[in-house]
């Protein structure tokens, strides 16, 4: 039986070989593109197109038809592809655009011919280029996804949104629609036992450079309000040699040491899944050079699949609704039903098929969740400290790391469909964009309910929280803290910090603290600054600090002036570039003084809310996950203990 897909669902392919049926309401173009985990092309090798028909797998149409057969040996598209994808473009001289013509039709067949999964591309209007659908890579099975996302500026658009710059994009756009249309049916069959060849001067794309080539790393799960984090991080630089001079990074820290050296082996399964089952979750099998980069893989995939098995269930009860509202209307627009009691027997009948439509959509989605449910329960508890909950054993026999993490776990993700199913919020350091801990109450229903006290505590626990898993998570003396807490409100939850002597400083108290702060840490930005860009990180005075720095600000703007606001601004904006990173805890309608000159501050910080809140969304679907805080529970000694061995490394590193 065909599985009937809507979009954004997936369903599983247990075939290797499978052939992908394309049959188009006009004439189209059928491509095929092969990406890592996180959907990004490596460079315009990795699309095939009628100009360039091959890929290790892969092999597409070179003509223009109304159908079109794809065989895909997933076996041999190689082990850096993670998503092969189904691109469907209009070639010039046709229509316009696909909303003028009838919807297409894609579907996965096995070997057998039987279809597995089918899905109608509807929903376009202006687009001229369409992913339909994307077989991908999951825990070591492969499944398939109903995609459909168009694109109007047609394959270059969907190209360079996929990763190809825009000349690159554009040069294959041309390439692979500057055919004439000929034919009616096309077939692209593999040869039995054998994979396609790479045609003369293109390079596969696991062969665009000597040795192994790392997995992408994928962007951040997270941003607020669907906008991506900017920046793509590189490779962490190579230790300093004795008697060169000393170099800063502060790029994102990778796992990949050379070019020649493998990756640590993937795990696998301790036993193979029943027959018909899927495969059971193994922690760390995404793709990564380290078990942390796989991890941190593994939980991005979690929350994507998450996201996307709820907007395809969202989908179907709103399609079963939809439908069940238009037999409904033609039910009481029909006069023969206003006499007798067909009309009520009518609306039973539209009724009934919305109830089944919803129960076979559940019936996914409860084996989707099922199984991302048992992934968490094996996942969670091989997580690194970094990457932990607070009450997670690890971190009792956490010790100071050699080299920094790649992630850091602000908190739990979830959605109404199954609140109890919870997905790591991790998000890379060093940080790209500074974090605002919102400890005011317009806005959220579950601060509106809390005592402000309770919640401005609450607020300033949790950075302080974050603040300790910072240092516990880098090396001594490689990580900085900064407070400004102008009225002495913070104290209290500021007291293990200040107790540990961890703090670069004491919390900075008055306008006159507040400006001595600000100050020192703009004069470190800007003389940073000036020594990369002149390549002479040697020449900066002995005074300046370069290990990354992380300042808490503590209830804005309370003994802020006009040049302190500027000069915070100014680190938001400079400071993640070179190391100095802004946590702030303020409510900010109390900063509403300053009119819209803070907007653009507030916008560039990731909010977080001490309380379940549900302000986040994904970036795929737009789905407002609510977050969860992740604090040390209650009467728990974890963080002092952290502290404590915080304190210890770094009196032992002291000459």
């Amino acid at each position: 039986m065909t599985a009937e897909l809507v979009r954004g669902q997936n369903h599983p392919v247990s075939h290797s070989r499978v052939e992908v049926r394309v049959s188009a309401g006009t004439p189209v173009l059928a491509l095929a593109s092969a990406v890592g985990d996180d959907g990004r092309l490596p460079g315009p090798g990795a699309v095939a197109h009628p100009g360039a028909r091959h890929l290790p797998g892969l092999q597409v149409p070179e003509a223009v038809a109304r159908q079109h057969r794809i065989a895909v040996d997933l076996d041999a598209v190689g082990d850096t592809v993670q998503r092969v994808g189904v691109l469907l473009v209009l070639p010039p001289g046709g229509p316009a655009r696909f909303g003028e013509v009838a919807a297409s039709y894609v579907a996965v067949a096995g070997p057998d011919g039987a279809e597995i999964a089918g899905y109608t591309v509807t929903g376009l209007e202006d687009e001229t280029a369409v992913i339909a659908l994307e077989l991908y890579r999951r825990q070591g099975a492969w499944k398939v996804r109903a995609v459909g996302q168009g694109y109007a500026g047609g394959l270059s658009a969907l190209l360079a949104d996929a990763g190809l710059p825009a000349p690159a994009a554009a040069e294959v756009a041309a390439a692979a629609t500057g055919l004439a249309p000929s034919g009616d049916i096309t077939l692209a069959a593999l040869p039995t036992g054998a994979a396609p060849t790479v045609p003369r001067g293109l390079r596969a794309p696991q062969d665009t450079a000597p040795g192994p080539v790392p997995p992408p790393v994928p962007p951040d799960p997270v941003p607020v309000s669907g906008v991506p984090y900017p920046g793509t991080p590189g490779p962490a630089p190579a230790a300093d040699a004795p008697g060169s001079p000393p170099t800063i990074s502060y790029a994102h820290p990778r796992r990949r040491r050379s070019s020649t050296e493998p990756p640590e082996p993937a795990p696998r399964a301790a036993a193979a899944p029943q027959p018909g089952q899927p495969p059971l979750p193994v922690a760390g099998d995404a793709s990564g050079w380290s078990m942390e980069e796989r991890l941190y893989n593994q939980v991005w995939g979690m929350f994507e699949d998450m996201a996307r098995t709820v907007a395809a269930y969202r989908s179907a009860v709103e399609f079963a609704d939809s439908r069940m509202d238009r037999e409904l209307d033609e039910v009481l627009s029909d006069p023969r039903h206003r006499l007798g009691g067909s009309g009520n027997a009518a609306r039973d009948t539209a009724r009934a098929r919305r109830d089944e439509l919803v129960a076979q959509a559940r019936t996914v989605l409860d084996r989707d969740l099922a199984q991302l449910t048992a992934e968490c329960e094996v996942v969670e508890p091989a997580l690194p400290a970094p990457y932990a909950r607070w009450d997670n054993p690890v971190w009792h026999g956490h010790r100071t790391p050699e080299e920094g993490p790649l992630a850091l776990r602000l908190g739990d993700l979830h959605l109404p469909e199954r609140p109890a199913l919870r997905i790591p919020m991790l998000v890379r350091v060093p940080l790209e964009r500074g974090l605002w801990i919102d400890n005011g109450r317009t806005g959220s229903e579950a601060a509106m309910t809390m005592d402000t006290d309770r919640l401005r505590r609450a607020a300033m626990d949790m950075a302080v929280a974050h603040a300790v898993r910072l240092l516990a998570a880098h090396p001594a003396d490689r990580f900085s803290v900064h407070v400004i807490d102008a009225a002495g409100a913070g104290a209290a939850s500021l007291a293990p910090l200040v107790r540990a002597g961890v703090l670069a400083a004491p919390p900075a108290a008055g306008a006159a603290g507040v400006t001595q702060t600000l100050a020192g840490l703009t004069r470190r930005v800007d003389l940073v600054q000036m020594a990369l860009r002149a390549g002479a990180p040697e020449d900066l005075p002995p005074d300046v600090d370069t290990a990354e720095q992380l300042l808490i600000v503590h209830d804005f703007p309370h003994g802020f002036d006009d040049r302190a606001v500027t000069q915070l601004r100014y680190l938001a904006d400079e400071g993640s570039a070179v190391g100095v990173h802004l946590l702030m805890v303020a409510d900010r309608d109390e900063a509403s003084a300053y009119g819209p000159l803070l907007d653009p501050l507030w916008r560039s910080l990731m909010r977080l809310s001490p309380v379940p809140d549900n302000h986040l969304a994904d970036p795929w679907v737009g789905h407002a996950w609510t977050f969860e805080p992740d604090l040390p529970p209650q009467g728990s000694r974890v963080l002092d203990q952290a502290l404590e061995r915080i304190a210890q490394a770094r009196r032992t590193a002291r000459p």
